[in-house]
């Protein structure tokens, strides 16, 4: 067996490896990002239902609209 073929199996063999770990950090960010955007969704939609208050509410004023 020529000492190419064992070589370029080798660098094939570590490029699917690097390519394996890249893959595993990528999905480990997206989780995080996706941990944080439904954190920040619901502080968003949390924080506009303070603004609008309960549906039928009177204004500050007292009085309907």
């Amino acid at each position: 067996m020529s000492w190419t073929i064992v070589a370029a199996v080798l660098l094939a063999t570590a490029g699917l490896l690097v390519l394996g770990v890249l893959a595993c950090r990528l999905w480990l960010n997206v989780r995080a990002l996706a941990r944080e955007v439904d954190a920040a969704s619901r502080a968003l939609a949390s924080a506009a239902g303070e603004l609008t208050g309960p549906v039928g509410a009177a204004p500050a004023g007292g009085q309907q609209v």
